[in-house]
């Protein structure tokens, strides 16, 4: 494209070559980017401020900085580029600085929205709301940040008081707050706030669509999914990528393995996150060399696994049973694709293992991991003696644990309840209540059990 608007001659043009400018530089390559700006026979504002956000794109925030002090001229989108560019690098301070010294005249909506925005996007939430609260006039993109900032904070309470401010809301700013909600677990409010969206006339996007069905696969509300697929076919939403990730997700997690199997194999493309959903739901629902052939699969396509897609896998193999394969994949992580093992990565091989009755090797990784093992490692440990009465085995552990906790402070009290009931299973009944007598004496409650079930036709 570039090449024909020189043989044509419109390069010279200064819209051309500030588009130019800003095709090669949210393409990243900012070398070339430059050179188009500097051969530019003339540039407005609109160039300058095309070639200092494209250096804020790329991470060069000196040389934007340079440009921006050689500006003879300034419209508000330039100090908007410095202002979002400071915050993005997490320098608030600067950000805040430059929002400070922008021209009366020039302080709108927009530089207002940018400081809200960069205040908000690095857990900024009381210097966020300050500058909200003093704005003259706000819009919609201003509300949504901060129902976003205060959800990522996991402050919906007060994202609903922002939430039910807003003069007049519109599909970003319900999406905002139905997104935060299934982020955060509160998969009630976010279904009952898209029946209030509909009836309050609002058509549903991708966004709103992909937060809903998350909130359904979180709670396991099958029906409430299909429903929300169903009516796919009749609005006017693109069945992109992302939306069908989380069909494929919502699918898997309810369980229905027929129907996410079936959007999965008809997608054109599909991410890690695609393949890292499909092969978790067989891991889980017992599909373990099923599991280990779609990561055959993905091997085999463009797509590269991650630690996600491992950590799916290994715990296929715990779940069936598939010691060697285990092991095998465990090397191929960190030797084929060059990934870092951790802590939950070194967990899965470890209930592998124990799973297996190979107590000995189990307890050699624990105590090579280049890690501390945490509560989850020593319960699979722990979980294995159980299973195989290994007395031995079990006195070493509760050594470990109990020199890990004096040193830290702290323990998981589902390892005493674990403790006390292998000793009982082996009539050392003594030594049960002792450490039953452990558990009050240091301060735990025994954490009561909890199970969820769905009526039919609910």
């Amino acid at each position: 494209m570039h090449a024909e608007c020189i043989k044509s001659g419109v390069h010279c043009d200064v819209l051309v070559g500030t588009s130019l400018v800003d095709m090669y530089a949210k393409c990243g390559d900012i070398f070339e980017s430059r050179k188009v700006f500097d051969y530019m026979p003339e540039r407005n504002v609109v160039s300058w401020n095309a070639m200092i956000g494209g250096y804020w794109r790329n991470g060069d925030a000196a040389t934007a900085l340079v440009l921006f002090d050689k500006m003879s001229v300034r419209t508000y989108v330039t100090w908007a580029e410095m202002i979002t560019g400071f915050a993005r690098t997490g320098d608030t301070v600067s950000a805040r600085r430059f929002f400070d010294q922008v021209p009366l005249e020039m302080k709108n909506v927009i530089t207002w929205t940018v400081m809200v925005d960069g205040y908000c996007s690095n857990g900024q939430m009381e210097m966020a709301r300050q500058v909200f609260e003093a704005m003259p006039q706000r819009n919609h993109f201003v509300w949504s940040s901060m129902i976003s900032g205060y959800c990522k904070l996991g402050d919906v309470k007060e994202a609903k008081i922002v939430f039910d401010r807003i003069p007049v809301r519109n599909l970003v700013n319900w999406n905002s707050m139905i997104s935060g909600y299934a982020q955060n677990g509160f998969c009630e409010e976010a279904l009952k706030a898209f029946e209030n969206m509909q009836a309050e006339g609002f058509e549903p996007d991708e966004f709103t669509v992909v937060s809903v069905l998350s909130a359904c696969a979180q709670s396991g509300l099958l029906d409430v999914g299909k429903d929300i697929h169903n009516m796919l076919s009749h609005e006017r939403i693109k069945l992109n990528q992302i939306v069908l990730n989380a069909l494929v997700d919502m699918y898997a997690k309810c369980g229905d393995l027929i129907n996410a199997r079936l959007i999965f194999d008809e997608m054109t493309e599909r991410n890690s996150a695609c393949w890292n959903a499909m092969m978790s739901s067989m891991a889980i629902h017992g599909q373990c060399k099923e599991a280990l052939e779609l990561f055959g699969r993905m091997e085999d396509s463009n797509e590269k696994p991650d630690e996600i897609t491992f950590l799916s896998v290994l715990s296929a193999c715990a779940h069936g049973g598939l010691v060697d394969e285990g092991m095998e994949l465990f090397s191929k992580m960190q030797k084929k694709y060059g990934l870092e093992a951790g802590i939950k990565h070194y967990g899965c091989l470890v209930d592998l293992l124990g799973r297996a009755g190979r107590l000995r090797e189990a307890y050699a990784l624990v105590k090579s991991m280049p890690m501390k093992p945490n509560d989850m490692v020593w319960g699979a440990m722990l979980g294995a003696c159980r299973i195989y009465m290994d007395m031995e085995m079990t006195e070493q552990v509760a050594k470990d644990i109990s020199t890990q906790n004096s040193n830290n402070q702290s323990g998981d009290n589902s390892h005493y309840v674990l403790l006390s009931n292998i000793y009982a299973a082996s009539d050392r009944w003594e030594k049960a209540e002792r450490t039953r007598m452990d558990l009050v004496n240091e301060g735990f409650q025994k954490t009561p059990a909890h199970s969820a079930f769905m009526p039919c036709g609910a």
